[in-house]
């Protein structure tokens, strides 16, 4: 009996020795496993804590740099350049936030002397970009032929440029900030037929009260919305037929703008600018004071976390004489005033306000013009000939664009014009008929045009446009665009 106790306890210690073996050996892996988790807990912190001191100790020498900085500059010697980076291209829409409304100042930080410093120093540290762009154009029809029925011509930009390679239009842009008080922009348009010209030379306040803005000089006028765009950041190729056929391409007085922004929580500002007025729907009239003014009111707000919008509404009195075009080879003129009320809206949305990956335009602008005065016709011939003029036109035009992956996007855009009723003396009175004034004669030009572009970076875009355009009676246009926009410098971003 005795043996077969020992024996059944020898037999449970065998049995129960390799259990606990392979426990302790479990415990041991545990205990090691918390003890590198533990020690590379250590590590990562100890690693944190060094470049936290790291960042602190080139926190206080770049403190200690800009002292320096600002005390050279007191002393009147040259201030090192900055170069901030800027994205003249974006290749998303803007996020959708208030502060999205309101333009970007023209240039960086003053290095306008501080206290103590010679009151005379104005160091000249400017912002420097230049923009290249050129297309290759497609065009069914003889571009020589091109007009908008039912219009007069505006002498501006009409029509879709050249057949073939053209170099199309750069700009070179030079900003910065004069003083505390104030900034400047100068930016030159150079055509791809060697013509050089201001685009925009302006300058403009930086330190006025009570959101008070005043702009003074030539500038792109803030009516409607894309006029106050430089024609690199549009959408499509070119412009809208209404903006080519009331505004010549795009309005750029020279004279005054004021803006005011109210101190609200969603975007309100209006404004108002006079200008000499030889910008069309007007021309150069050898006149004294304002011979142009508008005026505009815009709002804006978010919609939610993902959506944004801005609509306004603009007004332009100008006027004209002698304002000339030509029309069967002769030479033909109107004299009298032109009032024109435009209304734009556009919508913007991005998933959560993060346009990075995926977001949505959508834009559209309405004008109509009245003009009242004299047309003149056949002028400095033996059949000259005046009588009254009246018309009400109008035009519009619609463009959603979707970007659908980082550096793709693809719009589509509606134009549509109408010559509306027009009241021309000479024919009302049996001297002239419509064959001796074609381009006048009624009708509604109208377009039809897809886009699609890549855009690498924010400084370089590649984009091929397919147009349908019925400008003229009983003929279609079809157009294919290639064009390249690239960005050289520092540029200040744009406004929503």
């Amino acid at each position: 009996m005795l043996k077969h106790k020992v024996m059944m306890a020898a037999l449970s210690v065998a049995v129960a020795a390799p259990q606990a073996y392979a426990a302790d050996k479990k415990e041991q892996k545990e205990l090691a496993e918390i003890r590198a988790e533990i020690r590379q807990m250590k590590e990562a912190y100890e690693a944190r804590l060094q470049a936290m001191e790291q960042r602190l100790q080139q926190a206080q020498a770049d403190n200690a740099a800009a002292k320096a900085q600002i005390a050279a500059i007191g002393a009147g010697a040259p201030a090192a350049q900055a170069a901030p980076a800027s994205a003249p291209i974006p290749t998303a829409g803007a996020a959708p936030a208030v502060a999205a409304y309101v333009e970007t100042p023209v240039a960086p930080a003053s290095t306008a002397p501080t206290g103590g410093a010679n009151p005379a120093s104005n160091l000249f540290n400017p912002n420097i970009s230049m923009i290249l762009g050129g297309t290759l154009q497609n065009l069914k029809q003889d571009t020589s032929q091109y007009r908008l029925q039912g219009f007069a011509p505006s002498g501006g930009e009409v029509g879709p440029g050249k057949r073939g390679f053209n170099l199309g239009e750069s700009e070179l842009t030079m900003a910065a900030n004069i003083d505390p008080q104030f900034a400047g922009q100068l930016t030159f348009s150079m055509s791809g037929e060697n013509e050089v010209s201001v685009e925009e030379a302006f300058v403009q306040t930086r330190a006025m009260s009570n959101g008070l803005n005043i702009k003074a000089g030539r500038f792109l006028s803030a009516i409607g919305y894309l006029n106050g765009q430089h024609a690199h950041t549009w959408d499509f190729v070119d412009a809208p037929l209404a903006y080519q056929a009331f505004l010549g391409g795009q309005y750029k007085p020279d004279g005054v703008q004021a803006k005011w922004l109210a101190p609200l929580d969603q975007f309100l500002e209006v404004g108002m600018e006079a200008g000499n007025g030889t910008a069309f729907p007007g021309n150069d009239r050898n006149k004294n004071g304002a011979g142009a003014v508008s005026v505009f009111a815009h709002l804006g707000d978010d919609i939610g976390n993902s959506s944004s919008y801005r609509a306004g509404v603009s007004y332009l009195h100008t006027g004209a004489e002698q304002r000339a075009y030509e029309d069967q080879g002769l030479t033909n003129s109107f004299s009298g005033k032109s009032n024109m009320w435009i209304a734009d809206a556009i919508y913007k949305w991005a998933p959560n306000g993060n346009p990075t990956n995926t977001n949505f335009k959508l834009q559209g602008e309405y004008f109509r013009r009245k003009e009242s005065g004299t047309l003149n016709y056949a002028l400095e011939t033996d059949a000259a000939a005046s009588g009254n003029y009246r018309s009400v036109q109008s035009g519009w035009y619609l463009q959603g664009v979707y970007q659908f992956m980082p550096t793709w996007r693809a719009g589509l855009r509606y134009d549509r014009l109408s010559s509306g009723s027009q009241r021309i003396g000479l024919i009302d009175s049996g001297a002239l008929a419509w064959s001796n004034l074609p381009i006048l004669e009624a009708y509604n030009p109208s377009r039809s045009s897809f886009m699609i572009d890549y855009s690498p970076s924010e400084f370089s875009r590649l984009r091929l446009q397919l147009a349908r355009d019925q400008s003229r009676p009983g003929v279609t246009d079809n157009q294919i665009f290639l064009q390249y926009i690239m960005s050289l410098g520092t540029h200040a971003a744009h406004s929503f």
